[in-house]
């Protein structure tokens, strides 16, 4: 049972692992009165300063640390994220890497799996398109898989991201997650196991952590909207629902456009670069479709910079 394996002691023991490898990356406290809304500190965990610019390299790591990676290296189906996290972590060890992405897959992200070293194949419009040509070349080379969300050690690598958040703030109450295929609100949960509140935040396109929970199991969702090339696989993992249906206290869904006005006021207020997904949770804090009690302590995790949003001649 995934609740048994995905446990505090193997992430905390995961955590030892990458640590030489990923940055703690740094909490910042904003008013929201800057942001036009009532005033109060929330907390924004900035995992878009991570390396490879999202929090996805702490799979990455976990994943090719712990597991035997033969001659054909490892390969990864991806919306780019992931990818790119693979990329990096791949060229720190030395390892071939290829990457498969959709069509949807954003300029910036395919730079960056490019500057990484890996191949690159784009395969299909959307990831499940991807995914079934990675598993393909599997099939063929014996490359080792390195799934984006629904595998044992990628939710292990993204608990770690709960530990440092609760060693940083211990009192918090209240954390907000984008969710696209899980792997990261599942590794958090594992570690929290209820102690914060968490409030899932999806694009209105591609509610599939909303339907799962409705449905009482992974089921097939739209992958529409601004965040499709991070937050719209056709539905969340088998191993990540458990933990959302016995640890994720809210889900939200927000639009396109509330996701376009949180990515604008964290450049234009905090000047952090945000990508559509990376700022899909503060949007369910600004538009109002999550509202916190007064006295409610909030934190926010800013998971994803890649994106050609800020551009430098």
């Amino acid at each position: 049972m995934v609740l048994d394996a995905i446990t505090p002691r193997r992430i905390a023991d995961t955590e030892r692992l990458v640590r030489p490898h990923v940055r703690h990356t740094p909490m910042l406290a904003v008013d929201m009165a800057d942001f036009g809304a009532a005033a109060r500190t929330v907390h924004l965990k900035l995992e878009c300063l991570q390396h490879a610019g999202s929090f996805k390299v702490r799979g990455a790591f976990a994943n090719l640390l712990t597991r035997p990676v033969g001659e054909s290296g490892v390969v990864a189906a991806s919306g780019g994220n992931h990818g790119a996290a693979v990329a990096y972590a791949a060229k720190r060890l030395g390892m071939p890497a290829t990457i498969f992405v959709p069509s949807v897959t954003s300029p910036a992200k395919l730079a960056l799996i490019r500057g990484f070293g890996a191949a690159l194949v784009v395969s299909g419009d959307r990831y499940a398109d991807a995914l079934a040509a990675s598993q393909r070349f599997v099939d063929e080379h014996g490359a080792l898989a390195v799934h984006a969300f629904d595998q044992e050690e990628t939710l292990l690598g993204q608990g770690t991201l709960g530990l440092e958040i609760e060693a940083d703030l211990p009192d918090v109450d209240t954390l907000l997650v984008a969710v696209g295929g899980g792997g990261l609100i599942g590794g958090i949960a594992a570690w929290l196991r209820g102690r914060v509140k968490l409030v899932a935040v999806e694009p209105e396109g591609s509610p599939t952590l909303a339907n799962a929970l409705r449905a009482g199991a992974p089921v097939d969702s739209a992958t529409d909207g601004i965040a499709a090339d991070s937050l719209a696989p056709k539905r969340v993992g088998e191993m990540m629902f458990p933990l959302a249906q016995a640890f994720v206290a809210a889900s939200v869904l927000v639009t396109d456009d509330e996701i376009r006005a949180a990515q604008r006021q964290l450049w234009e207020k905090v000047r952090i670069v945000a990508e559509p997904g990376g700022a899909a949770a503060l949007a369910g804090l600004l538009s109002g479709r999550y509202q916190p009690a007064a006295d409610e302590r909030v934190a926010v995790l800013v998971c994803g910079a890649n994106t050609t949003a800020v551009q430098f001649d």
